[in-house]
């Protein structure tokens, strides 16, 4: 025995240490290695645990051996950090930059815009054609889909209640997701603007302010006109005077609007039609835009009660209907009088 640890103890312990310095390098280069390529889209699965990511790893010549990525993420104590999702690797990260990157939990986002003073139908037929997002909606989820999102207002129509921008988000974002993260961003936004706004007449509840905004919103030509929009509805509604707005005429026309409207139009009652009825119409006529949400609550100051388009993307106002019968006259009739066929 004695002879046997004087002759072979030696040599193991030679070959031990060997081992650990072979280990020992390796491991060194490992850490050291840059990934030679970008790798567009690397996925970690739900449950995914640190052996799983590291064969994963492996598998796709990314990092290997995988026992070397264990190793480095357990020193690291990144080992339990590592984060499920969608992640894009770029040319020369070492390893140890990978493992940061999964357990940081950035990953690739993508993004879906919903444009502003668009219809909820618009709305829907975007996020159905976005491969992006997970569909799980049917065409009747769409038609039910306030009772299916989180919020108090349930039972209201969708029209208006999505707020415009452009989102982003990782994949496996499901539809409904989605729309949730739009309608809580609408949310915020209104009670924001409520809780500070200016009491007016016919504005009892944020909903109310909604429908303004939208149409205030479809009413606007360029950005300089939202307050002046907003204040000749707010007069109005004060006054009990017709809204008198096209664009609420045509959304209740529905298909029927083919792009002109006509004088029959005009006097053909319905819901919407700010012509027959006054008051707000019964829901928005589109998502309106933070600005015009904005300037439903605080419009410009003034007596204005008319606007008319002048063709260069702004409006000109007035505070009588002489006034406004003059300036459809310069801007709509070429200054020819014996077109005009208006009456208050």
């Amino acid at each position: 025995m004695r002879f046997f640890f004087k002759v072979f103890l030696p040599l193991f312990l030679i070959i031990a240490g060997a081992a650990s310095f072979y280990a020992y390098t390796q491991f060194n280069a490992f850490k050291a290695t840059k990934l030679s390529n970008d790798v567009a889209s690397f996925e970690i699965k739900k449950g995914s645990n640190i052996k799983t990511v590291a064969k994963n790893l492996e598998q796709n010549e990314i990092l290997r051996p995988a026992i070397l990525t264990r190793i480095l993420a357990r020193i690291t104590k990144q080992d339990t950090k590592i984060k499920a999702g969608e992640y894009a690797l770029k040319k020369d990260m070492t390893p140890n930059d990978v493992l940061t990157l999964f357990a940081s939990g950035k990953t690739i986002q993508y993004q879906t815009r919903i444009p502003e003073g668009t219809k909820f139908g618009e709305i829907v037929e975007i996020i159905k054609s976005d491969k992006n997002l997970k569909q799980t909606l049917t065409d009747d989820d769409y038609k039910n889909i306030m009772s299916k999102l989180k919020t108090k207002y349930q039972h209201h129509k969708p029209e208006g209640w999505f707020y415009p921008d452009t989102f982003s988000y990782p994949r496996n974002t499901t539809d409904l997701q989605f729309l949730q993260r739009s309608h809580n961003a609408m949310l915020k936004l209104l009670n924001k603007e409520w809780g500070k706004r200016k009491p007016f007449k016919g504005i009892k509840t944020p909903y109310d302010a909604l429908i303004l905004a939208s149409i205030i919103e479809k009413e606007t030509g360029t950005p300089d006109d939202r307050g002046k929009v907003a204040r000749v509805f707010i007069n109005r509604l004060k006054k009990g005077m017709l809204l008198q707005t096209d664009p609420t005429v045509i959304y209740g026309m529905g298909d029927k609007y083919q792009g002109n409207i006509r004088k029959k139009d005009l006097l053909k009652d319905t819901p919407y039609n700010t012509y027959t009825r006054k008051g707000l119409t019964p829901t928005p006529i589109a998502t309106p835009s933070a600005a015009s949400i904005k300037a439903a609550f605080n419009p410009a100051e003034g007596d204005m009660l008319y606007f008319v388009a002048k063709g260069d993307g702004y409006s000109h106002f007035s505070k009588t209907y002489k006034e406004h019968k003059k300036a459809v006259i310069k801007y709509l009739l070429g200054g020819k009088a014996s077109r005009y066929k208006g009456s208050q």
